[in-house]
């Protein structure tokens, strides 16, 4: 037992490992991060209670709220790691944003919770840096957040996200339409590689094998493997959008985050409708190649784990088929038409791949 000469006279927070001054000190260093990503609706001003939104102010006439919240995984590990902290965020915004818009939804404003075991400004105010260009990308305002400093539940260094957005969409535009079908066309949209899901089986691959973040990845020297595994999610946001709206087209959408293919694609799918996927339809990144040769990862398996790919599907009749591509394209995303929905029969899956994936040349 310590002895009386061992314990302060005088127990302070800062002593039991909170730094408050820190907190406020991160506090004014991310205000104008939060002020950049000001929209209609949202004066972005941190410090109160609450974020406000006006939602008045972005004109919708009967709009439906969407909500939605996610972390970023394991990733972390490989941005701590690596020291790489600047994109994760982007990811945290990601992760819920393309949630959102797959049901024909806006985001509007985005919130943060940043969790660490003893706070460096430093590296807040980098993975909050990634957090406001993540909702710049999307358009919607970081109106608020919490850091949480908590000694004792993180191991030096390490720190923890989540994130929630809300979103807007008219009461009849809402996402996925009723008049999805056998004969409908899928739009693959090109993802930046691993995304945010996977990381625990792409980190162990990684370690067994011995590999540093900071070596040269091997299919591109030019980046360390850290910078190719780190490559943050893509936000299809406003390319979707633009879909959406200038078309009247496209019938529904789906994030392909964890479970891949098999997993999300029948999350839009109606009763008795099968989705045929053609695997040399598209090209997979060679990080993805890289990992599945190194881990010796059967083909199912990268498919039910990763996107393989293909970040956003996009699913319209045939005779919109090339109307939406171009607008899609000429926002920016790389799209390959990739399937099509057909009758299921009762002893087969709702997804249907044909052929090797992602193994077009």
């Amino acid at each position: 037992m310590a002895s009386s000469e061992d314990r302060p006279n005088s127990y302070t927070y800062a002593q039991a490992g909170v730094d408050i001054d820190a907190g406020n000190a991160l506090v004014r260093a991310i205000a104008p991060l939060a002020r950049s990503t000001k929209r209609s609706g949202a004066d972005a001003e941190l410090g109160g209670f609450g974020g406000l939104f006006d939602l008045k102010a972005t004109g919708y006439k009967d709009p439906v709220l969407v909500a939605a919240n996610d972390g970023v995984g394991t990733k972390l590990k490989v941005a701590i790691d690596a020291k790489l902290h600047d994109t994760v965020g982007i990811d945290l915004v990601a992760m819920s944003v393309n949630d959102l818009v797959v049901q024909g939804a806006e985001p509007l404003f985005f919130l943060d919770y940043f969790a660490t075991g003893k706070l460096d400004i430093e590296t807040a105010t980098s993975v909050i840096s990634g957090i406001a260009e993540g909702c710049r990308q999307a358009n919607c305002a970081l109106i608020g957040g919490e850091t949480a400093e908590m000694p004792g539940m993180y191991a030096d260094g390490d720190y923890d996200l989540a994130g929630f957005a809300v979103g807007a969409v008219e009461r009849d535009q809402v996402l996925p339409r009723a008049d999805v079908g056998a004969g409908d066309v899928i739009l693959g949209l090109a993802s930046t590689g691993f995304h945010s899901n996977g990381y625990s089986l792409v980190r162990r691959i990684v370690g067994d094998h011995g590999f540093a973040y900071d070596a040269p990845f091997p299919l591109d020297e030019s980046r360390t493997i850290g910078e190719a595994l780190i490559a943050p999610t893509r936000i299809y946001v406003r390319s979707v959008l633009a879909a959406v709206r200038e078309t009247g087209a496209v019938k529904a959408l789906a994030h392909i985050t964890g479970g891949g293919f098999v997993e999300n694609i029948p999350r839009v799918l109606p009763d008795g409708i099968a989705a045929e996927i053609e695997g040399a339809s598209w090209v997979m990144p060679d990080v993805f190649r890289w990992v599945m040769k190194l881990g010796g990862v059967e083909e199912t398996e990268m498919g039910r784990t990763f996107n393989c790919g293909i970040g956003m599907i996009v699913v319209v009749s045939p005779d919109e088929a090339a109307r939406v591509q171009a607008v899609l394209e000429k926002a920016g995303e790389t799209v390959w038409q990739i399937g099509h929905l057909r009758d299921r029969k009762d002893d087969e899956p709702h997804v249907v791949i044909k052929g090797a994936i992602g193994s077009l040349k």
